[in-house]
């Protein structure tokens, strides 16, 4: 009977704390498209999906996964993070209207960056999302502006990569992404 009070205690507590992960960080899912067809609503949905992906391929990984690498001319799965962390940075600043800097990050951890992360492209996307002219968006690194379309094959598309290279990572340590993802619809199979 103690066992099973355990057991039981145990699996509330883990749908409890995924719930609550659920609602405090965006992209569980990928949020309602937009009714009309604009610069800014395309670009929002592509970041959209940037945070659906990312938010998948780095939901619940564990030490051994984060410290997963190829080889050693490849970046671990941490360091990939540290990656895509950066790159929100230039798509959230770019939508901010702000210079680029480097950021610390050795003080951070693995579930701040995370966080961090999809927070940045969450600002990003609901910034595009009210824009009619993204053209303004310029990403800008010191006296250098650099136009939008950058942005795209750029930073968000390199971002796109590398979630691609975590969900490779983390099915190689042992660890696949839950096999309930709809990527085609942003949204998980209950």
């Amino acid at each position: 009977m103690k066992h099973i009070v355990l057991i039981l205690a145990l699996l509330f507590s883990t749908i409890i704390q995924a719930q609550t992960e659920k609602q405090q960080l965006p992209y569980y899912e990928i949020p309602e498209y937009s009714e009309t067809f604009t610069a800014g609503t395309v670009a929002a949905r592509l970041i959209d999906g940037l945070g659906f992906r990312f938010y998948w391929a780095s939901e619940g990984l564990t030490d051994i996964d984060l410290e997963y690498q190829p080889n050693e001319d490849v970046r671990s799965a941490s360091e990939t993070i540290d990656h895509i962390l950066d790159l929100s940075y230039i798509i959230v600043n770019s939508t901010l209207k702000k210079a680029n800097q480097q950021v610390e990050k050795n003080e951070m951890t693995y579930a701040q960056k995370r966080e961090q992360t999809l927070m940045n492209l969450k600002t990003a996307a609901d910034i595009l999302r009210g824009s009619d002219d993204i053209s303004q968006f310029k990403i800008i690194f010191g006296e250098r502006e650099i136009p939008f379309w950058n942005q795209i094959n750029g930073p968000i598309a390199d971002a796109i990569w590398h979630c691609g290279q975590l969900a490779s990572f983390r099915r190689t340590s042992g660890n696949p992404i839950n096999p309930k993802i709809s990527h085609f619809n942003g949204t998980v199979k209950e």
